[in-house]
């Protein structure tokens, strides 16, 4: 199925695609993040039990995001932003920091970035690379209130209304690494127009395989290059 040459497009990644590079997830089959109950490091009521605890699982998520690089899924992903004729927006799952690294501009990061901070007394988000945990002033009001600029379980995705905007106009959508599981995001290929070309690309069929036309079975690394190949000479 071939879409129009000038035709907007959405991508959506997930852990899949960043576990190429070997970024570990960090959640398991049994819930836990590092050991960790999601419950004691991912949702508001965490930071506010235990903001040192939070602090430092968050931290060190950010101190891996250093031994790691792009690899050629992310590579590609950005070529084709570069080269393809119409709108293409990147959304992600993830919140490293491989896909501009790799040199995506437009790039949607709905969970929130792990290299951003938030202060939750002014408002204010801001790059950060170093460590949180021993509670350094807010650069903009001095406040000890920084928390990681990451979407916890209970708060709403970022950028929601631009994501639903882009895909109800899109003319092909691909989710690449992601389990069809975490909602909202889980439900975006059902918001595509019906003429819209749907890839789901993945080492094995998710459990939204059935809302797309097209599966493509293997590594991001392997089948993303050679998907993008296709688009941009078709």
């Amino acid at each position: 199925m071939q879409i129009a040459p000038d035709a907007s497009i959405v991508v959506l990644t997930g852990a899949g695609i960043s576990a190429e590079s070997g970024l570990r997830t960090f959640r398991d089959a049994g819930g836990l993040w590092e050991g960790h109950r999601v419950e004691e490091v991912a949702t508001p009521e965490a930071f506010a039990r235990n903001p040192d605890l939070v602090q430092r699982f968050y931290d060190a998520r950010r101190r891996q995001l250093r031994t790691v690089e792009p690899n050629a899924a992310h590579l590609a992903l950005a070529r084709l932003e570069q080269d393809w004729p119409g709108e293409v927006l990147l959304v992600t799952q993830n919140v490293d920091d491989l896909h501009e690294r790799a040199g995506s501009r437009k790039v949607l990061s709905m969970h929130g970035e792990l290299r951003k901070a938030r202060c939750e007394a002014c408002r204010t988000v801001m790059a950060w690379a170093e460590d949180l945990e021993p509670r350094p002033p807010c650069p903009a009001c001095g406040a000890r209130s920084l928390r990681p600029h990451i979407v916890w379980f209970g708060e709403e995705p970022l950028g929601l209304p631009t994501i639903f905007d882009a895909v109800s106009r899109c003319g092909l959508f691909v989710a690449i690494g992601t389990s069809g599981v975490v909602y909202p995001a889980a439900g975006l290929v059902g918001a595509t127009p019906r003429s819209a070309r749907t890839i789901e690309v993945n080492l094995e069929r998710s459990s939204m395989a059935n809302a797309f036309r097209e599966h493509r079975v293997g590594p991001a690394t392997e089948v993303v290059p050679g998907l993008v190949r296709e688009l941009l000479e078709a």
